[in-house]
């Protein structure tokens, strides 16, 4: 509806077209300041183009009423036009995303990344919502998204997880061991440790067994890691292994050094970052010929640049902020245009309980586990509230307030309007294809019920504009501000409207029809199942 309300206007003036919501309704559906461009390249009064644009507009059979107010022009669309697309998305089942795009594009999605040396926590879990509903939303406006997860499986960490696991076996045998300040900690490893004895037997836990360690134990963590997110809807289509891909370091060194991106100083390999905008080179290879961290992710971003997808999206924790400049960097040393690839940084999370910090994990140390979180307040509620605000702004919520059954529990909320409208829909004595069929444009002189709920069908059609709004801005919030915004709309046109036994009881309901559709489609994109009963 928004798209196509534009492009009337886009023919008329052959130029970029805003369109805006009047902040007092009575004004219209849209409003547009296209006089005001129009007026500033032909070098004409603003009064004489806007009156010209409202008499070309006038005629259209898409607007009940065309208006100016100061250079604005103010589009009130008529009743026909809504009940046409109306019918449109009920009989198809779904409000289609009309956005044109020249072409769909082909995106590369990599996010969480999680170490696989302990458990995800709730910082990890806010980067992890965040991709798959980036997924889903990319999805329905047309792009070709796989998304990827980059399992850091080589390195110091690694070894460090094996060392670990094999000093708490060491201790379960009932030897005295002295852990490092830089050892994993935590009832976990010894979960891990206890099993590789079970698994391998005491003989596993000496100190030549530490390289067998860390696979078990990093197997057996990537395994929770993906138990943790399919609990909350959460599947990746790759995932790529950062121990596999140094089997190109070379060759990725040659791309570099072919570049002029590397240099030998004090016995160290450096990275020439700072003349492609870092604040300064970084090591890539130390004075004892090992890569550093820098490195696995150079070889990655070219594997990723390689498969030659239009354009590229990695989720960071803000932590990662000063790391975006030295990557950006190396993908142009490697021969690739840096400016594809877009960093979203999620900021971390803080919880509370009834006012109270939400309670640390003894099991993972000094941080909440994602899954503690989820079994107390559930998947659908750990994903809208890690959406309702911008990834990179702090969240703090308290998580008891998903108890109340009020307007406060936002998933109640929209829930209790989607359960509402199924309701009506189960009460009311007319069969489905009539209510289809019933007429939302039909003539009516006094029928405030009629006219709210044209309203309604308005405010759902608006679905596919937050849409891609919410994609351009890579800002998530904007679908829970609107699904949580037309749930009042309803439970407002609910409580001031009769709806079963009126005489306009079938149009009433198809209007609530596509209102539950879009809040439907709209959980959907956040990844969460509309309930019908509550």
């Amino acid at each position: 509806m928004y798209e196509y309300v534009k492009s009337i206007i886009s023919q008329i003036t052959h130029c970029e077209i805003v369109l805006e919501r009047p902040k007092n309704r009575e004004f219209g559906h849209f409003a547009t300041p296209v006089a005001f461009t129009l007026a500033k390249a032909r070098k004409q009064s603003l009064e004489v183009i806007a009156k010209e644009l409202c008499a070309q507009l006038e005629g259209h059979s898409a607007f009940a009423k065309v208006t100016q107010v100061r250079g604005y022009i103010n589009l009130l669309l008529k009743d026909s036009l809504l009940e046409s697309f109306a019918s449109s998305a009920l009989g198809k089942k779904h409000i289609d995303s009309s956005v044109p795009l020249a072409q769909g594009e082909t995106i590369l999605l990599e996010y969480v990344s999680a170490n696989p040396t302990g458990p995800l926590h709730i910082g990890h879990a806010r980067g992890a919502v965040l991709g798959d509903s980036l997924q889903r939303l990319g999805s329905y406006l047309g792009h070709s998204i796989s998304s990827e997860y980059y399992v850091n499986d080589a390195g110091a960490q690694i070894g460090k997880l094996g060392k670990s696991i094999y000093l708490a076996g060491r201790e379960l045998l009932g030897d005295s061991v002295e852990y490092d300040d830089d050892c994993y900690k935590g009832e976990y490893i010894i979960d891990i440790a206890k099993s590789a004895i079970a698994h391998f037997g005491q003989e596993i836990m000496t100190k030549e067994q530490i390289p067998v360690l860390s696979d078990f134990g990093k197997d057996l963590m990537l395994q929770e890691i993906k138990d943790n997110l399919a609990a909350c809807g959460i599947h990746f289509d790759n995932y790529v292994s950062e121990k596999e891909l140094f089997t190109r370091w070379d060759s990725t060194l040659e791309r570099l050094k072919a570049h002029q991106g590397v240099y030998e100083q004090d016995s160290k390999l450096w990275l020439a970052s700072s003349t492609k905008g870092d604040e300064k080179d970084r090591v890539i290879v130390r004075e004892d010929g090992e890569p550093t961290y820098l490195a696995g992710d150079i070889i990655y971003h070219g594997d990723k640049f390689s498969r030659d997808f239009s354009r590229y999206i990695n989720i960071w924790g803000a932590d990662h902020h000063g790391y975006i400049a030295r990557v950006k960097a190396s993908i142009e040393y490697l021969g690739y245009d840096s400016s594809k690839l877009q960093v979203l940084l999620a900021q971390m999370v803080s919880l509370l309980k009834d006012g109270k910090p939400y309670k640390m994990s003894k099991r993972a140390g000094n941080f909440i586990l994602m899954r503690d979180v989820l079994a107390d307040i559930g998947a659908d509620a750990l994903r809208f509230v890690f959406l309702s605000k911008k990834p990179d702004t702090h969240l703090e919520f308290d998580v008891a307030t998903l108890s109340k059954q009020d307007s406060s529990n936002p998933i109640f909320y929209i829930n209790y309007a989607n359960a509402r409208i199924h309701t009506l829909l189960k009460k009311s004595p007319l069969e489905p294809s009539a209510i289809l069929q019933a007429d939302l444009a039909q003539k009516v002189d006094s029928s405030a019920a009629l006219v709210a709920a044209r309203e309604l069908v308005f405010e759902a059609l608006l679905l596919p504009r937050v849409a891609q709004m919410a994609w351009e801005e890579k800002s998530l919030q904007k679908i829970c501000e609107y699904a949580k915004s037309l749930a009042g709309e309803f439970h407002a046109f609910y409580n001031a409207h009769k709806i079963l036994e009126s005489t306009f009881q079938a149009p009433l309901l198809k209007a609530s029809m596509l209102v539950s559709q879009a809040l439907c489609q709209a959980l959907d994109l956040l990844g969460i199942e509309a309930k019908t009963q509550m």
